[in-house]
């Protein structure tokens, strides 16, 4: 995300600005719309069983009970090419597995750790298979008494403990479960559901997932300074592919619900998915190769964020364009960038103005009301989306001035940036260029009525590392007929590949964006200001998610999974 705490360099460069407009109230929620895909990227197709594949059975199901009373005392027996199978119930356990070679904030260790390739975990009901990270009380309980905030770490504090981590392994699905309660600490942020190739190390694993009909949340708050759950579904420094989310639901995270980092080429496809309650509904740092579909982010403080980062999460930069500058095999219709491979398109992103969400760290100030944002992206397509009812911006690109320095083992430091000097404070500098913005839909955006809300704001252009590559813009719409963007008329920015710059860190949108963090309290005299603010934060469980049509699909022969007699003829 993007940094806050250099925007005082937005803030000392203009004195004064008139105050926007006066804000006007949101209007009703619309019912969300019935998807109308545009050219959608087939998905792989689900797992079934290989030959002489064994389903091991966990809990009871159906009045069975099966061998295993552990979900991971299967796994531990799984071999390639297993399917574990997982009854109702609430699965806790108080041990934490570490896995030797962990680097990030996999060492604090999790719950549950798959190491074996080619094994599926599917429970047979998604709202009745649950994996709590507390450890005690009723099922994903809010009490501080009932949390696990994992072992204490070697200068006795809490390391905290991730949920279920599939470790450097291809192959592997987890299917049809919840997942809650995994807490932060010393040594991880919590992840509830982790495919890692590698945290932190600056490398990636060439690997496989499949992570479907799953539900990621968190009931636990209790500040920004206490542990609580900070990712839902959650995948990082893999390669290859092709990898998938879909049918999955994630809330009530304290940074985003669904996270795609540290992967030049990640060949994920995210499908149907939906996020909210949460800083960020997704965030994406330095990934590229990602198709995100069918979707949908709303109720966030921000909807879906992509971006570049000078840290752990090499190697930077964020960049989407294909590898190998290939042509991408099947690009959105009227697209002029067919060789990019990163594609946002065909989501439903609306009414992010939620200031009572949980978050720690930097995300604590993020503008709320922003609907898609890109900090120092390059070779983003976002096309055929609807952007409903985001009070700040319906789309927003910008800069990344990135504080951090990432660890010495990752062998970079500002790869892709340009170490600069902004306000006595150095940074590593990433300009947004090469995005192209096109065939979106935009409905009452930028409602806040600062100046520099609007459907459309670029912040981009005159910086070390920016490129005659500029950001395009064509054939977007207002469904109230007028268009709003800052700079003005930016859809007449239409040519990709042309020498095109938005607005510096000094204009309206620039001084939007450090004034809607509060990062540094209230605005400079005169400077119109209005952004929701934090009143009270309650998390509570989701509703019921839908579950799989037939969990017994695809899986070998078992007692739970028995086919079922027709009537005599």
């Amino acid at each position: 995300m993007w940094a806050i705490a250099t925007a005082a360099a937005v803030i000392a460069a203009v004195a004064v600005i008139a105050a926007g407009a006066v804000a006007t109230a949101a209007p009703p929620r619309p019912n969300r719309p019935r998807t109308q895909t545009v050219s959608p990227v087939p998905l792989p197709p689900a797992p079934r069983a290989t030959r002489g594949a064994r389903a091991l059975l966990v809990g009871t199901y159906h009045g069975i009970t099966g061998r295993y009373r552990s979900l991971q005392a299967a796994i531990n027996a799984a071999r390639p090419g297993d399917w574990i199978l997982v009854g109702p119930g609430d699965y806790r356990s108080r041990a934490n597995l570490r896995m030797a070679g962990a680097m990030g904030d996999d060492q604090s260790g999790a719950e549950f750790v798959v190491r074996t390739r080619n094994i599926h975990i599917r429970g047979m009901n998604r709202n009745a298979v649950w994996l709590d990270g507390t450890r005690s009380g009723p099922r994903c309980s809010s009490k501080a008494a009932d949390q696990n905030f994992g072992p204490n770490d070697a200068a006795g504090n809490r390391a905290g403990r991730d949920g279920i981590v599939v470790y450097k392994t291809t192959g592997v699905s987890i299917e049809n479960l919840g997942a809650c309660n995994f807490l932060s600490g010393d040594l991880t942020v919590g992840d509830a559901i982790w495919f890692d190739g590698g945290g932190s190390s600056g490398k990636q694993t060439t690997e496989t997932f499949r992570g479907a009909y799953l539900t990621a949340t968190s009931t636990y708050y209790a500040g920004d300074s206490e542990p609580s759950a900070a990712y839902g579904i959650y995948s990082s420094n893999t390669a290859g592919g092709p990898s998938v989310f879909t049918q999955d639901y994630a809330s009530n995270m304290n940074d985003s619900a669904f996270y795609v980092g540290a992967c030049p080429d990640c060949g994920v496809i995210v499908d149907h998915v939906h996020g909210e309650d949460s800083p960020e509904g997704y965030s994406g740092t330095n990934s590229g190769g990602i198709v995100i579909e069918n979707s949908e982010f709303d109720d966030n403080r921000d909807g879906f964020d992509t971006n570049s980062q000078n840290n752990d999460d090499a190697p930077s930069p964020q960049v989407g364009s294909c590898p190998n500058g290939a042509v991408n095999p099947r690009p959105p219709g009227n697209i002029q960038r067919i060789r990019s491979c990163w594609v946002f398109e065909d989501n439903y992103v609306h009414d992010n103005n939620n200031p009572n969400v949980p978050a720690a760290g930097v995300v604590y100030n993020i503008p709320t009301g922003t609907g898609l944002s890109i900090y120092g992206g390059r070779y983003d397509i976002v096309t055929h989306n609807r952007f409903v009812n985001n009070g700040a911006w319906g789309v927003l690109l910008a800069p990344e001035p990135d504080t951090e320095t990432p660890p010495p083992g990752i062998g970079e430091n500002c790869q892709g940036g340009s170490n600069i000097m902004l306000s006595g404070q150095g940074v590593c500098y990433f300009d947004d260029f090469g995005n192209e913005i096109a065939n979106n839909t935009f409905t009452h955006d930028g409602y806040d009525g600062n100046q520099g809300n609007a459907d459309i704001a670029e912040i981009s252009g005159y910086t070390p590392n920016s490129s005659s590559d500029g950001n395009c813009f064509h054939d977007n719409s207002d469904t109230s007929g007028t268009l709003t963007s800052e700079p003005a008329n930016v859809d007449s920015d239409s040519q990709c590949g042309s020498d095109y710059n938005g607005e510096t860190l000094a204009g309206p949108a620039g001084l939007q964006l450090a004034c809607g963090s509060r990062y540094f309290g209230s605005c400079p005299p005169g400077v119109g200001s209005n952004y929701p603010t934090t009143t009270n934060i309650v998390l509570k469980l989701p509703r019921p998610q839908t579950t799989m049509p037939n969990p017994c699909a695809g899986v070998p022969p078992n007692p739970w999974c028995r086919p079922r007699r027709g009537p005599r003829r």
